[in-house]
């Protein structure tokens, strides 16, 4: 009975129905869709940052994240790989590095880089650098005059394909080492900081200039999920000796964009609040409205033997309605716009410097969470229920002479 009075009753007053549906549907879009773009932030950052020659796990020589010296370089990678071939799960794939800083020189221009050296075929499978080759070609195994430079670094250093570019770098002796490589291919990433940062060659390559025989700085492991990070982590660090080398997850390797991930966190769920206590407003003065209009009829109601409970029943039953219809519309809102945006994104290049100050990308694409949604929904149906109980009981407390006597 209530919720075929509750539903009648929305219906009356088709114009103030509307009103509260409207402040419900851009209520729940905007905790979707805004909460759908944060999470995009936040999820292309942690993307980034794995991609970005990061990984899951990294393996270091004890004291190279803190001092990243030629001399700090792993310098059994044999110890690494057999501990690796016990430990990681079958599908997980790993790739050992060279990685120095270093002086990038040609005829016009100098400045720093890091010189990255990869072994090309299980690179491809763990970092952006496989498929980010958009001129000339991906390294090959066994070229040792090859180099990879990044589209910002060619046009900083106005230089393009098949020209020289000369390395410098300290080598394990203490002298300056340098070497003239042929510009084979140009990159471009997400994030232009990252184009004039790195510079890739084989490992060979590296390892002669730097005179570093089988030695490596770093090795990086990627797994198919990244909840096992921990885990895997903790199982290496039982088998590899801690006095002699450092086993990191991503969250460790990256700080900053673990504690932006801890902020958005609570940041998506105050949104959440401060979205539904403006629409809260809404609600309580608009159904507050629509009790005082029918202040007669409350009065007949409880005159007839209808008792104060089932008033505020009555009330209720309209309030769900009216939440879970705005509730709907606003949902389907919310996934349009998502669906329009999954394949453009929204481009951000125009800011792309300070974005990248903060490690975003230059295209926001929104990533949807089910525990943000039906946080969302659960926010605005909960708390607005909650919020229409004050009219619900102002309307049951109407005694039946003083609202036949009210004009």
């Amino acid at each position: 009975m209530y919720l075929q009075m509750g539903w009648r009753n929305i219906w009356r007053n088709p114009r103030r129905t509307i009103v509260i549906m409207t402040a419900v549907i851009i209520g729940v879009w905007a905790m979707i869709f805004l909460g759908a773009l944060m999470r995009g932030i936040s999820e292309q950052m942690v993307r980034n940052g794995i991609t970005t020659l990061t990984g899951h796990i990294q393996v270091h020589h004890r004291g190279f994240r803190k001092d990243p010296v030629i001399e700090n370089s792993i310098d059994k990678p044999e110890v690494v790989e057999a501990a690796l071939s016990k430990i990681l799960p079958q599908d997980a794939r790993w790739t050992t590095r060279v990685r120095v800083d270093a002086i990038a020189s040609n005829a016009r221009h100098s400045g720093g880089a890091t010189l990255v050296g990869i072994d090309p075929e299980r690179e491809a499978e763990i970092s952006f650098i496989g498929q980010a080759v958009t001129e000339g070609a991906y390294l090959k195994t066994g070229d040792t005059y090859g180099i990879i430079v990044g589209q910002a670094l060619a046009d900083k250093f106005e230089t393009k394909l098949g020209r020289k570019l000369v390395m410098m770098s300290q080598d394990t002796k203490g002298d300056i080492a340098s070497r003239a490589f042929r510009i084979t291919g140009i990159f471009r990433a997400e994030m232009e900081a990252t184009e004039k940062q790195f510079v890739f060659v084989t490992t060979g390559a590296a390892r002669k200039m730097l005179k570093l025989g089988n030695e490596a700085s770093e090795v990086s492991i990627l797994l198919t999920d990244y909840k096992e990070s921990d885990e895997v982590a903790d199982a290496l660090r039982g088998v590899l000796p801690s006095e002699s080398y450092d086993v990191e997850t991503w969250r460790e390797l990256l700080p900053l964009v673990t504690a932006v991930l801890k902020i958005y966190d609570w940041f998506i769920y105050l949104w959440f609040l401060i979205i539904f206590i403006a629409m809260g407003f809404g609600i309580v003065n608009t159904i507050l409205m629509a009790v005082f209009e029918r202040i007669r009829e409350f009065g007949l109601l409880k005159a007839l033997g209808m008792k104060p409970w089932w008033i505020v029943k009555e009330v209720l039953a309209e309030s769900f309605f009216l939440l879970i219809l705005g509730m709907v519309v606003g949902n389907a809102l919310g996934f349009l716009s998502i669906f329009a945006l999954t394949d453009t994104g929204i481009d951000l290049s125009a800011l792309s410097e300070g974005l990248e100050f903060a490690g975003m990308s230059r295209v926001i694409y929104p990533f949807v969470l089910i525990t943000d949604i039906v946080a969302a929904n659960l926010v605005v149906l909960i708390l607005g229920l909650v919020v229409s109980i004050y009219p619900a009981v102002k309307a049951a407390r109407f005694t039946p002479v003083k609202a036949m006597a009210h004009t």
